[in-house]
């Protein structure tokens, strides 16, 4: 079939035009190199970043040399004007915990556990202590009938007795039900209470890091060990108590006797942050394109460093050269359509912390969002590929966005050639990584994203995941792939379509 001069005229135009197009991408894409990246890691996963924890000098020295290089690459500062976007996340330690029974004072982590985030400082004396059973109020059933306990201690036990409803009993409904009636303490009878003893007490003793502080007003509660409620309802049955109820024995509805509850706590407030690097658009700059990586890890442990140089030094590293490599772009008149932020975020390993703040407290509106390309783990191979190291797993593609992983396998066809394994993007697949790292709280908002994986390793989470265990011409190659996919998502003509809406 002959083809019209003008139809072939036109074709010949748009196949050059594409071809200078690629060769524009392709010659920012291939700076960066294997060499680069091994320098910014060395660095990011060096014994002087002490294993980034958030919250700790390590994650705010990380910081520091993130900004450096976003700065000298020419970026703006993308926080509202300041490189980070600081939150509040929280860790609580225990002073003095002690219950007075008469005259005899029970131990913290021996004899009673309090839930440490739940409950404030408390100093009570008190002349009476109600037992209320289950603690359970339904339609048919009332354990605190004719019962004022405002202001007053009420013990309950943890678990239910065989013939019960499961279903209207769960240990936190009970704990609403107090809250509601506005006791002041809550002791629960707990055979499990005395099993820590022989734990780490240190961790015992502290909460660990969390974010959104509850400030809802609701009871301390105590679990205590039969024994130590036993002495509490003044009888000798110890350690059988719950037994012997179970066998018909009744605990008296009001037990009059001293009873002295203090609890005493420090809170500490943290402000870790994100890191944000803004590159303006043209002619589309109200459209954000994300890249992302969180650059936080798990610090030390008995002074043993966990360097975290795959996990997620290997993707921090991408994430600053292929800003770089943007940027160079932008310095030469080749800027990208749609504004670009480049996003290293902190907390992930306590719990997706940092994005989620982030998505919660948006800089950017996530209305123009138009997706989240996020890099954690990128620099190992892992044991399904050990034959066959040209690879990449790819998650999330297609989960909001028919147009994402075409835009992403046409640009790895065009330049980067890995094979793309979709194994974990399987939503039967038992790891569950799509809800596991910081793409997942920009998935939550309709947002399209990718998750660029190379899988876990003998090394995860271990102190030996160290740099020179690396591989750095693929770690150049799969960072390569994360920037021709922006490259072409900031200068497409329309904005990608969400219209998907998959686990």
């Amino acid at each position: 079939m002959k083809v019209p001069f003008a139809v072939a005229f036109l074709l010949l135009i748009n196949i050059a035009q594409a071809q200078t197009n690629n060769g524009v991408a392709a010659k920012y894409g291939e700076s960066i190199t294997a060499a680069g990246l091994s320098r910014q890691l060395h660095i990011i996963a060096g014994p002087e970043m002490e294993g980034r924890e958030t919250a700790t000098p390590g994650q705010e020295r990380a910081a520091a040399y993130i900004i450096s290089q976003f700065s000298a690459a020419g970026l703006q500062p993308g926080a509202n004007g300041k490189w980070e976007q600081h939150y509040p996340i929280y860790s609580d330690s225990l002073l003095k915990s002690t219950i007075t029974v008469r005259n005899k004072t029970y131990s913290f982590a021996e004899d009673f556990l309090a839930d440490l985030r739940s409950s404030n400082k408390q100093d009570l004396q008190l002349s009476r202590v109600f037992y209320a059973g289950e603690g359970t109020v339904t339609a048919d059933r009332n354990d605190y009938r004719d019962m004022e306990v405002k202001g007053q201690a009420v013990m309950i036990r943890d678990d239910i007795r065989k013939g019960l409803q499961r279903d209207r009993r769960s240990l936190e409904e009970r704990i609403t039900i107090a809250r509601q009636k506005g006791v002041a303490a809550l002791l629960i009878i707990s055979p499990a209470a005395g099993r820590y003893r022989s734990l780490d007490q240190k961790r015992l003793h502290t909460t660990g890091l969390y974010w959104q502080k509850d400030t809802t007003p609701g009871p301390n509660i105590y679990y205590i060990t039969p024994a130590l409620a036993a002495d509490i309802l003044n009888t000798d049955k110890g350690d059988n108590l719950l037994g012997e109820i179970d066998r018909g024995w009744n605990p008296p509805a009001i037990t009059q006797i001293p009873v002295h509850l203090f609890f005493d706590k420090a809170a500490t407030v943290f402000q870790p942050s994100n890191v944000l690097a803004y590159l303006e658009g043209t002619d589309k700059k109200e459209e954000i394109v994300f890249v992302t990586a969180h650059y936080d890890h798990l610090g030390k442990k008995d002074n043993e460093i966990y360097y975290g140089a795959d996990d997620d030094g290997s993707g921090t590293s991408a994430v600053i050269e292929i800003a770089a490599a943007f940027a160079r772009a932008k310095k030469a008149g080749n800027g990208p359509r749609r504004s670009m932020v480049f996003m290293t975020v902190s907390g992930e390993e306590k719990g997706l912390l940092g994005s989620q703040y982030y998505t919660e407290h948006p800089i950017y509106p996530l209305a123009n969002t138009v997706t989240d390309l996020n890099i954690d783990m990128i620099g190992r191979i892992d044991p399904a590929h050990e034959k066959d190291t040209n690879y990449l797993y790819i998650i999330g593609d297609n989960k909001l966005s028919s147009e994402l992983r075409p835009v992403n396998e046409k640009a790895n066809d065009t330049y980067t050639h890995l094979k793309l394994d979709y194994k974990y993007n399987d939503p039967n697949d038992p790891e569950g990584f799509y809800y596991r790292s910081d793409h997942y709280m920009f998935a939550q908002h309709g947002i399209p994203i990718i998750f660029y994986f190379n899988g876990t390793h003998a090394d995860y989470h271990a102190p030996t995941d160290t740099v020179e265990k690396i591989s750095y011409n693929l770690l150049a190659k799969r960072a390569r792939l994360v920037f021709y996919t922006a490259w072409e998502i900031a200068n497409r003509e329309q904005k990608l379509v969400v219209d998907r809406h998959e686990k």
